[in-house]
This record gives C-alpha cells, structure tokens and sequence, in this order.
C-alpha cells in the first residue's frame, strides 16, 4: 500500500468518525480527567513523604492528605470506566452507520454487483472488515488525543520544577513517536494482506460448504481438503506477521520509555550526591522535585505505551479501509432522479444500438434494437453467453449500458430505481425463496393478502396440489436454499408468488429449466395466463416457448459477430 492510498484511507476513517464524535469527545475527557487526578496523587504522594522524610511531620498532621489520596482512586476508576464505555459506544455507533451506509451502497450498485464475489467474502465485508473499526475509533483516535494532552501537561508541571528533567522528557518523546511510525509503516500493508486471505478464505470455505454434494459425486473431498487447508495456512501466516509487527511496536516503545526513565533516575541520584549541579534554577534538587518527577515519569510516556498498543488498530483499520473506501467510492448507476417515473400502466420498450456493460465499462453484447409494444411478448435467444441476461438486467435498471433503451419513451437509465423495479415481476430458473413459511414467501409479494388470496395463486401456479399435502399447508416451513422442496415445487411457489404481484411488466428467465415435463407443462400453462394484457420479456432455449412470443430477437456471441 502505497503512502497516498494509506492516508486517503486514513482521511476516510477519520471522516468516517464524525458518526461517534461526541462519544469520542466524552471518551477524551473521561480520559484527561484521569490524567489530571493521576497528577494530582503524585503530587500528594511526593508532598505526603517530602513531609515525613525532611519536614518530620507526623501522620495525623497529614491525615487530610491521606484522605485526598485515597478518594483519588475510586475517582479515578470511574472515569476509567467512563471512558471505556463512551469508546465502545463510540465504535458501536460508527460501525453501525458504516454498516447502514455499506448496505445502501450495495443496494444501489445491484445485483450484477454483488455476483463480482462469492457470498462469503460480502459477509467478511460487511462482518469481519468492519468489526475491525473498532478499536480504532474507540481507543486509538481517543489515545491520539490523550496523547498531546496528558505529555503536554506533564511537562508543564515539570519544567518548572526541573528543566533538565523536562528537556529528558522532551528530547526522547519524538524519538519514541519516530520509531513507533517506522516500526508501523509496513503494518497496514501486512493487515491488508490479512484481509485478502480472510476474504479469499470465507469465500471458499462458503462456495464449497454449498457444492458439498457434488464435490462427493466426484470424489474430490481430499483434493478440496488440501485446498481448504493451504488457504487456511495463507491466512495464519498473514495473522502471525500482524502479531509480529504489534509486539515489535510495544517493544520498540517500552525501549524508549525505560531509557528516558533510568536517565532521569540517574540524574537525581547524582545530584542528590551533589555531582550533577543543575537543572533546579538555583534552588536546589528537592526530594519533593525529585519524588514527583520519577513518579511521573512513567506516567508522561504511558500514553505513547498505550498508543503503541492500539496502534495495531490503526494498522487493522487502514489495511480494512480500503476495500471499504474502494466499494463506497464506486460509482453506481442507480441516479435516484425524481419526477421521472414512468406512467403506471402497459410498458413499451425499445431499444437503439443498445450496447449492455459491465460495472467496470466492458461490453457484454452488441449492439442491438428492438420494439417490444405494450401487452406483447419478446423471446431472447441464443447460446449461452451471448448476453441474453446482460439485457434483461439492463431492463431492470441494474447494469449500465450504451446507446437508448426506453420504458414508454423514457430511458431507463434516469429511471429511480425502486420504483422502476415495483413495476416489474422477475421470475428467474433458480426461484429464491425466503427461510420461512410457505404463506412468508408468498406475502413478499402481497404482505396484506389474506389466506384465500394466497390458494387463488397456488391454483393458479398449480401448486395447491401438492401444498394441501402438506401437513402444515401454507405454515410448511421452507429451509435456506428452498431445502424441504423439489424444484418443480419451488418454481411454482415462486411463480404463484409472482401472480400476486400483477406488475406491467413481467420479466421471464427460463423459468422452466431443470423441470420435469410434467412439472414443465403445468408451469407453462400458468404462464400463458399471467403473461395475458402485459408486457413480456422472456428468454428461453425452448421451440415451444419461442413460438409462443409474439416477437423473437436472436442474440449471437460477440465473437461470431465479429468474425
């Protein structure tokens, strides 16, 4: 990862965190409040034995200041807990939000989108890659502040006590902070790595988990173990550099720190020998002074030690953020316009030098033209690949393209989308259904249909039959992927789903392959009935289907036309 791409990713973060700022903000000063009461003890404490030590007080005479130092802790716990809260909240509601965003974006860019990955990288998207924002928003940008606050105040406190102490403290901060970024410049690279090969991991576990029943037909369950196995070794060898680079910086700055704490030990010790004669503006080295200064110094560099620990987060995060950045930075093709919907009623289409494109511009088909008027049928045809679907998604406003295609006069392109797509009826050859009842699936159509609206579809679809069956009826529970049904079954669950849902324009994908015939004829049947009084856009591999559009359009492959 290049230094521009790191800080863009890091300007995007930080953009990101204005979701959570005022529980950062709180965060912040539950954490400074801590700092000031934690100064405030050492003071007591190096007053508390300066006095018995060279003052010769008793205790009792320093019974209040006891009583200050000992409430001090309580105190200081609360706004511990405090500031761990408000930073988990502050996470929590930056996650969210990015989540809430990530969402809309991948509802906006659609369905031919989402098909670029396998499900199981999406879910460590969404999932893993932004629980990894965490703790960078709820401790490292916190810590970042502490970390000019709390030194900063330190060595106010010090300097006037002893300049030679607070130029110890000066001198090796911005050593510690040099080294600490040298130290975690290759960090998010290694961090993006870890996220490719959790990503490539989750996508191939999840893609084999599905095509389990066919890696035992062709008995490939020990090649796919080793596969499984090696992407697996990828993925922790990617998280042991991680952890690597994580303990290098905390050594790195417990280095640092112990250095500047044992020069500073020597040179009170010698001057309380009276060979060092410095540093005290003539006053002399006091055992207040010198108590209080040691006392802090583990203080002034804890912060740098706390944010060397979390630097790993900032690590995570940036090397999480651009895939992130990257996906919320792509341009999708859904323009939300308003006030350009097109009428409610039949739909006409037509196309002119229409050329379908990929989301990153290529061409899958092209360019063709066509008439489709209201009410009528158009059969696509054509091998496999010559880009038959690219059309039909062009049609639902998914997938970008060249040239004019039109709903009754207007492109479709400039068409908001939601409401573009609740004018439309898709039913596809693999019919997705919902985990849920029978009567769930077929209410996503109509959620206010009642009962007997429901076994109106069914008869229509021809699938009464076979639900009257069923023990629970329209309650039968229907498992992920339709589990529980045939697939004759669930198309026609999915097409009775459809009827209830009487849009203008129906949109076909061969929703009769993989049938049987008898399943094939009853579903055809009630096809012919829905696609009565609307406007069809069918594609098949079948004669009899094709011979029943009152249209046919012939799509060829890009390179048969070409030669």
């Amino acid at each position: 990862m290049n230094k521009t791409t790191e800080q863009s990713s890091l300007a995007w973060l930080k953009q990101g965190a204005q979701a959570g700022r005022r529980w950062i903000a709180l965060a912040t000063l539950c954490g400074y409040g801590n700092a000031l009461l934690l100064i405030l003890q050492a003071w007591l404490l190096a007053h508390t034995l300066h006095s018995l030590i060279i003052d010769k007080l008793s205790l009792a005479q320093l019974q209040s200041t006891l009583i200050a130092l000992a409430l001090l802790f309580p105190v200081r716990a609360l706004l511990l807990w405090g500031k761990e809260v408000a930073g988990f909240h502050a996470g929590a509601k930056v996650r969210q939000a990015l989540r809430q965003q990530l969402l809309t974006q991948l509802h906006a860019l659609g369905p031919a989108y989402l098909q670029r990955k396998a499900a199981g990288s999406w879910t460590s998207v969404l999932l893993e890659q932004v629980e990894k924002l965490q703790e960078f928003y709820s401790k490292y940008l916190v810590q970042m502040r502490l970390v000019m606050l709390i030194p900063l105040t330190i060595l106010l406190m010090v300097f006037p006590l002893n300049w030679a102490a607070g130029l110890v403290f000066l001198l090796t901060a911005p050593l510690t902070i040099l080294f600490m970024a040298l130290v975690g410049m290759g960090a998010a690279d290694a961090n993006k790595r870890n996220f490719l090969a959790l990503s490539r991991l989750s996508g191939h576990f999840l893609d084999r988990l599905k095509g389990l029943s066919t890696i035992r037909l062709f008995d490939q369950m020990e090649t796919e173990a080793q596969k499984m196995d090696h992407a697996s070794e990828a993925f922790r060898q990617r998280t042991m550099e991680v952890l690597r680079m994580a303990f290098l910086s905390s050594a790195v700055l417990e280095f640092f720190a112990s250095i500047s704490i044992a020069v500073i030990a020597v040179y009170f010790g010698f001057s309380y020998l009276g060979e060092l004669n410095f540093g005290h503006y003539g006053a002399g080295v006091t055992l207040f002074s010198g108590l209080l200064v040691l006392i802090l110094a583990p203080d002034f560099f804890q912060p740098f030690r706390d944010l060397g620990t979390y630097y790993h987060a900032k690590a995570e995060a940036i090397g999480a953020a651009d895939e992130l950045r990257r996906l919320m930075e792509t341009p999708s093709h859904d323009t939300g316009a308003e006030g350009t919907m097109v009428d409610e009623g039949p739909i006409t289409l037509e196309a002119h030098d229409l050329v379908v494109l990929a989301q990153d511009g290529t061409p899958l088909t092209e360019p063709l033209s066509f008439h489709l008027p209201a009410g009528h049928t158009l059969a696509l045809a054509g091998p496999t690949g010559c880009g038959k679907t690219s059309v039909m998604q062009a049609v639902m406003g998914l997938l970008p393209y060249q040239g004019s295609l039109q709903a009754n006069g207007r492109e479709i392109r400039e068409l908001p989308r939601d409401p573009w797509l609740a004018q439309q009826t898709w039913l596809g050859q693999n019919p997705k259904l919902i985990f849920g009842t029978i009567a769930d699936n077929l209410r996503m159509a109509n959620p206010g249909a009642s009962d007997d609206r429901l076994w109106q579809a069914l008869d229509a679809a021809h699938a009464s039959e076979f639900v009257h069956r069923l023990p629970a009826g329209l309650a039968h529970p229907i498992g992920d992927r339709a589990s529980g049904l045939s697939v004759g079954q669930a198309q026609r669950i999915a097409l009775a789903r459809a009827l209830l849902k009487p849009t203008p324009l129906l949109l076909l994908d061969e929703p009769t392959a993989s049938l049987d015939r008898h399943s094939e004829t009853l579903l055809q049947q009630s096809l012919r009935q829905v696609r009565q009084d609307r406007t069809c856009l069918l594609i098949s591999h079948r004669s009899d289907q094709l011979s029943d559009a009152d249209h046919c359009l012939t799509l060829r492959p890009k390179e048969a036309q070409r030669d």
